[in-house]
């Protein structure tokens, strides 16, 4: 049977903005306040996802969030007509009103943790959609995150689909932007390795102390019970507190992995060696570990670049290559490590380069873009067919995103009621060309 790792891409939502929410995001917090084009967002997303298409990969889309959320705006005590709502939440708490607008669902990395069929007890793919809890703008979009991947992933037979964790600090899910699946051939059974920022119920464990570890050890433990995974299944590994005081809010900033490949930066990990022994143990398959040293490549051009938080993929010709922002190639330092890399024998033959500057201006790469799952071909074909790009796909998303969204949008904008019926009419459009069903509350 044949085997895949396909790529879902989050569709960037209408209300993209700049709004600056992410504290411990270098890129975030340094471009907010700036005019966002969620047209332009957009198309660059569409862009990326079908030329990966067109390279023989299998890649879907997921459907962003109800934006603005008018229902968490009602539940903290905003009362009143739609409009009402808004404009009350605009005079009265506009930190809250940007919060509620925030399109940061098309970073799908952390929409969930996905744990293949070849890994889990009971056979199936398992989904847990990630709890967010450590911003309050990512934290009201679990539910229907779940109702997404419900619609998407729509097979019971292959499919298993759980509630997010408990929305406390204690268990701080961030999704696959803090997982990596690595294998020898996506079908055979690999190793999950979960990275987390801190131990919760540890005080006198290494943490942070400028930037919140959004990941704890005792979320990636949880996950891994709920996706019935062995211990001989999984790696659980600290990330540098030192990174994440520089700006390395999660793991895909500053490691990606593929297959048999784990590419790192050297100040990624604690205690790096012995966890990657362990790797190799449990892989009992040859490993690849590219190391980028602080001499190559430093932090600060590894986050403003965005290095790591590239795909590394497995081109139907078994070759793999990385795709990268084209901030990388900007970057001189990046470039030149990015050229060399292709030379030094390693699996990684091709850098591939896509324009995603809206995307990257808010925070986000390649990687952010990507929710990655493992599938036989028995599991692709449970898959709601509709979500799978191609051709046709392609120029009816094209045709949706001209039509509905506006190329300019400030975070003043935000208050303006027709914002809230552009919004709706362009998911309740999407839902039809997904077919999704009725997976926002306004369509309830």
């Amino acid at each position: 049977m044949k085997q895949f790792e396909a790529n879902f891409d989050g569709l960037v939502g209408p209300t993209h903005n700049y709004a600056g929410l992410s504290f411990g995001n270098v890129a975030s917090y340094s471009n907010a306040a700036q005019a966002s084009n969620p047209k332009a967002a957009a198309k660059q997303g569409l862009q990326k996802a079908k030329a990966l298409a067109d390279l023989g990969m299998v890649q879907g889309v997921l459907a962003p969030q109800e934006r603005p959320d008018l229902c968490t705006l009602r539940r903290i005590g905003f009362s009143g007509s739609d409009a009402e709502v808004l404009q009350k939440a605009a005079k009265q708490a506009p930190a809250l009103l940007n919060a509620c607008c925030s399109a940061s669902s098309m970073w799908t990395a952390n929409a969930a943790t996905v744990s293949p069929s070849a890994d889990t007890r009971d056979g199936k793919v398992h989904f847990t959609p990630a709890n967010l809890v450590d911003k309050l703008h990512r934290s009201i979009e679990p539910l229907t995150t779940g109702n997404i991947l419900k619609a998407t992933f729509n097979n019971d037979r292959h499919f298993k689909h759980h509630l997010h964790l408990p929305e406390h600090a204690n268990f701080g899910d961030e999704g696959a932007a803090n997982h990596t699946r690595l294998c020898s051939d996506y079908g055979k059974a690999g190793v999950e390795l979960f990275v987390y920022g801190q131990s919760a119920t540890n005080p006198n464990a290494p943490k942070p102390v400028k930037y919140p570890a959004r990941q704890t050890l005792e979320a990636s433990q949880a996950v891994a019970r709920l996706h019935q995974l062995e211990d001989e299944s999984c790696v659980f590994m600290q990330q540098n507190p030192d990174v994440i005081d520089q700006g390395v809010f999660h793991n895909d900033v500053i490691a990606v992995g593929n297959q048999n490949v784990l590419f790192y930066h050297e100040q990624a990990f604690l205690d790096t060696e012995s966890k990657f022994a362990e790797i190799r143990r449990k892989m009992n398959a040859e490993m690849h570990f590219i190391k980028v040293s602080t001499a190559q490549v430093s932090i600060d051009d590894a986050v403003r670049s965005y290095l790591f938080n590239t795909q590394i993929i497995t081109l139907p010709n078994g070759e793999m290559a990385i795709v990268a922002p084209t901030d990388c190639q900007e970057n001189p330092a990046v470039f030149a490590y990015l050229n060399e890399l292709t030379t030094l024998g390693t699996p990684i033959k091709q850098v591939k380069y896509f324009d995603v500057k809206q995307s990257m201006q808010n925070g986000g790469g390649p990687a952010c873009l990507r929710l990655r799952v493992a599938m036989n071909e028995l599991e692709v074909a449970a898959v709601n067919q509709n979500t799978l790009m191609n051709d046709m796909l392609f120029g009816r998303l094209n045709t949706w995103v001209e039509k509905h969204y506006r190329d300019r949008l400030t975070v003043a904008d935000l208050a303006d009621p027709q914002l809230i019926t552009e919004s709706r009419t362009a998911l309740d459009e999407l839902t039809q060309i997904l077919k999704l069903g009725s997976v926002y509350q306004f369509q309830k």
